[in-house]
């Protein structure tokens, strides 16, 4: 097994303060890895950065979506208003109401609407849930499949599609899973099974069978409407704006994240050891720039791989920038 590699560095003045390691994988379109670091065997958790395979059987089931319902169903969003309304609408179209989703809720992320809940004294529900999206196409899935409410159950035929679709795309079976943060089941792979995965996704449009055409339009649409799979001032949102819909990017919790890029046909799958989020959004960053599909120059790329931080009088204190072996 390989070690994990140097990834994100904070320094502070001229001294190097804090080291993250991780582990990354591309592979290509037949499945195969073009370049690694760390240990492309790992085997990891993707957490929330898989949602677009989790969304594969709801658009291979012949379900009416729009193009936004599509992004909905892959994003970790923020819980802003343009987010609960729409996953309200959706559920509301399907005869459904937010007391048949099975995520939870947690106060949303987007300071505006945070700060409404707070004002009015309310409390969040399940549309805040940044994985309401995805929960309102599993229960557009299982209406088509006509089964039982418990559609977060592993044994649920809605999850036993998932994790079907799932081992297909990754190329291997699941040792096991684990319940996310939503609870819905999350099965483990490989991270050369989830680079595999999202090169998958990366040439789908190169072919004409269902799922590919499938995963075509999840990749497009999560690259079209970059808000709603993150939001404002996210770094999954800053970083597809900023690659003008060419590459969708998406975070998973403890620091996963993945690429998908058509025009290169790569996949690009990354776990930093530590778990920590910025150190995560330094090395997708500083990936995207050596793959050649985000420019060096582009704000966004001061923003997340060479992110400063700012104390609390405006001072420029410390600075993230990418391990040496990102360099």
């Amino acid at each position: 097994m390989s070690r994990a590699v140097e990834f994100a560095e904070l320094w502070r003045g001229d001294r190097l303060e804090s080291v993250h390691l991780g582990h990354a994988v591309i592979c290509d379109g037949s499945g195969q890895v073009i370049e690694a670091f760390g240990d492309p065997d790992l085997v990891m958790f993707p957490r929330s950065s898989c949602k677009m395979i989790q969304a594969l059987p709801l658009l291979e089931s012949g379900a009416e979506l729009s193009e936004v319902q599509v992004a909905l169903a892959c994003a970790s969003h923020s819980g802003a208003s343009v987010h609960t309304d729409m996953v309200a609408s959706w559920l509301a179209d399907l005869g459904l109401s937010e007391s048949d989703l099975r995520c939870g809720s947690h106060m949303p992320q987007d300071k505006e609407a945070m700060h409404r809940l707070i004002r009015r004294a309310e409390e969040p529900c399940q549309y805040h849930n940044n994985c309401s999206g995805k929960h309102a196409g599993f229960l557009t899935l299982n209406k088509h499949l006509g089964a039982g409410s418990e559609y977060i159950d592993v044994d649920h035929p809605v999850q036993k599609a998932v994790r079907s679709a799932f081992e297909e795309v990754c190329g291997e079976d699941s040792p096991g899973y684990g319940i996310d943060g939503c609870s819905a089941p999350n099965f483990a792979v490989s991270l050369t099974g989830l680079a595999r995965g999202m090169a998958y996704f990366a040439t789908a449009h190169q072919r004409n069978g269902a799922r590919d055409r499938a995963a075509a339009r999840l990749t497009r649409a999560m690259a079209q409407h970059p808000v709603l799979v993150a939001g404002e001032g996210r770094a999954c949102t800053d970083l597809m704006r900023a690659m003008g819909g060419r590459v969708s990017v998406k975070t998973g919790a403890e620091a996963v994240y993945v690429a998908i890029l058509p025009e290169q046909g790569l996949g690009i799958a990354l776990k930093i050891a530590d778990g920590t989020t910025r150190a995560a959004e330094c090395a997708i960053t500083a990936l995207l720039v050596r793959a050649g599909v985000l420019d060096a120059g582009h704000p966004v790329v001061a923003q997340y791989r060479d992110a400063g931080q700012v104390n609390c009088r405006g001072i420029r204190a410390a600075e993230m920038r990418p391990g040496a072996a990102l360099l």
